[in-house]
């Protein structure tokens, strides 16, 4: 279930990151490399940070294979994705939740604090979308009002919640993912906010 998940966060991104490319009118090249920096980002600085060298992607060509299978599929398949924002978002919901499961795993795995999982899923499930959107010239998702990074400290915490009462794996990750997926879903259909931080300004 773990390498599944990990194979179907890599794709999503992967076609969030060709999408975007598109919404952005880049050549071939540049799509594709924005799907690679969106799927394999986040876990690049992951493993970076945790002494993983070399980093996952570079040691399993399957990642790499994955991306270029995300590109062409989203390439021949273009034309049916009439509606590019709402398939954009579906996507990265998806690889949202995957990632934080991933990132959690890596931290439990190399003996960290809980806390400090939570902080490697946050940064696997999101910075590979910093890096797209920062490339794309688009202010980072994760720095404005749509609830995203939340997201992943919440999802952190019900699955140790989960774990502290032994759940089975499998139950345990399809629980998380589902319900971080769910949660993005409701907050952008019900228009769920943080509020901002900043200056009034101050008029006449």
């Amino acid at each position: 279930m773990f390498h599944l998940l990990d194979i179907i966060g890599t794709m999503a991104f992967a076609i969030s990151g060709v999408l975007t490319g598109f919404h952005k009118k880049l050549d071939p090249f540049g799509v594709y490399i924005i799907a690679f920096v969106t799927a394999v980002g986040g876990g690049t600085l992951r493993d970076m940070l945790i002494g993983r060298t070399p980093v996952g992607w570079m040691q399993d060509l399957t990642y790499v294979y994955m991306i270029t299978l995300g590109f062409f599929i989203a390439l021949v398949f273009r034309k049916k994705l009439d509606k590019l924002r709402t398939s954009l978002f579906l996507f990265d919901t998806i690889g949202l939740g995957v990632f934080t499961l991933i990132g959690l795993e890596k931290g439990i795995e190399t003996g960290l604090h809980p806390i400090i999982c939570i902080a490697l899923g946050t940064m696997t499930a999101c910075f590979g979308g910093v890096i797209r959107d920062i490339l794309c010239n688009e202010i980072p998702i994760i720095f404005r009002r749509e609830i995203y990074a939340t997201i992943c400290i919440i999802g952190g915490m019900l699955f140790f919640t989960l774990k502290y009462f032994e759940l089975q794996n499998d139950a345990l990750y399809l629980i998380t993912s589902l319900v971080m997926i769910s949660i993005r879903l409701l907050a952008v259909r019900f228009k769920w906010y943080l509020p901002t931080l900043g200056y009034k300004e101050i008029n006449g």
